[in-house]
């Protein structure tokens, strides 16, 4: 008899882990960025605020063109071919991945995640919760996907992820010092 109420404990133990367990890469999986998107969302309102000898563009410029990268990001990764993945050594990528920083000023964003010249703060919203979505649903995505980045060559999924954060802290960093924080 004792016997099965350690067997049936132990049984009660390990179901209890495995849940926990699942519960936590849920939750690791839902709030990836979260925070960082809560703290973009908490920024709309300051779009116009501009401090020339920080950044050219105002606030707006780094909100829209950060959720366009997340979401562009996202899209090219969910319809990459990983058989044409192409593995490669490039500095300016491992000098990103391993400072977690983007240098200021160094490169001209791509012309597809350039935000219009007129930016409109319902589209900042629209944005916002594609990326939510899109963010949700990008750790689903197969493990060998893939995106081109411009200068930093072909990223596996789970680097891109990496450089998502990289690259949202960089425009979270400039916004911040516009607004003096």
């Amino acid at each position: 008899m004792k016997l099965k109420a350690l067997v049936i404990g132990l049984f009660l133990i390990l179901g209890s882990l495995v849940v926990f367990s699942n519960w936590q890469k849920n939750m690791a999986q839902t709030q990836f960025l979260s925070p960082e998107l809560n703290e973009l969302e908490s920024y709309i309102k300051f779009r116009d605020s501009l401090d020339p000898k920080v950044s050219k563009v105002p606030i707006s410029w780094h909100l829209d063109h950060t959720l366009r990268t997340i979401n562009e990001i996202y899209k090219a990764v969910k319809r990459s071919d990983p058989d044409n993945y192409k593995a490669s050594f490039n500095p300016g990528r491992s000098l990103v991945l391993i400072t977690n920083r983007i240098p200021r000023g160094r490169a001209e964003s791509p012309k597809i995640v350039r935000p219009p010249d007129l930016i409109i703060t319902d589209s900042l919203y629209i944005q916002l919760r594609q990326s939510r979505k899109n963010l949700s649903a990008y750790d689903s995505l197969p493990a060998d996907s893939y995106f081109s980045h411009p200068y930093l060559g072909d990223l596996r999924k789970r680097t891109a992820r990496k450089f998502l954060k990289i690259h949202t802290e960089h425009h979270l960093k400039i916004i911040r010092d516009i607004l003096k924080q």
